[in-house]
């Protein structure tokens, strides 16, 4: 029962992210972000969709394989960062396209992007699978920021 207990909380966490992330943002896409000045890499809209899903799936994979895999100080660390990771995830959108503050987004996700970092590093010395399984996100991540930047830069 503690293990499906797990399983659902692993799951469904990053899903409340998502959820959050898309109050925010479904509106905002419409409006707001598409005046925007954006990079010509700046992938179309309906990409971010199904990207985010795949992700959420992953981290919450990845994340119940790490939970509760030892009860040593190592460990704590490992889900502290990625509970913190989470919750910077699930304050960008309404920071960048709630407050529609790509500079506040900026402050928002460059530590996102370390944790997700760490995460995955430290996920790799409890169980590979579940590193690997963080990684797209962590790529993700690493162009979510530099698509912030650029989007930061080009709007100041």
């Amino acid at each position: 029962m503690k293990s499906l207990r797990r399983l659902l909380i692993a799951m469904l966490a990053p899903q409340l992210a998502s959820v959050i992330g898309a109050a925010f943002s479904i509106s905002a896409v419409g409006s707001w972000y598409v005046d925007l000045d954006k990079p010509f890499f700046n992938p179309p809209s309906w990409v971010f969709g199904p990207v985010w899903t795949v992700l959420y799936i992953f981290m919450g994979v990845a994340s119940y394989i790490v939970w509760g895999r030892t009860t040593s100080p190592w460990y704590s660390r490992t889900m502290t960062w990625y509970w913190m990771q989470l919750f910077l995830n699930a304050l960008w959108s309404p920071v960048f396209f709630g407050m529609h503050s790509p500079l506040l987004g900026l402050i928002v996700i460059l530590p996102l992007a370390v944790l997700v970092g760490i995460c995955v590093y430290a996920f790799w010395l409890r169980s590979r699978i579940a590193s690997l399984l963080m990684l797209p996100y962590f790529i993700w991540i690493c162009y979510a920021t530099v698509l912030n930047a650029a989007i930061f830069w080009l709007n100041r």
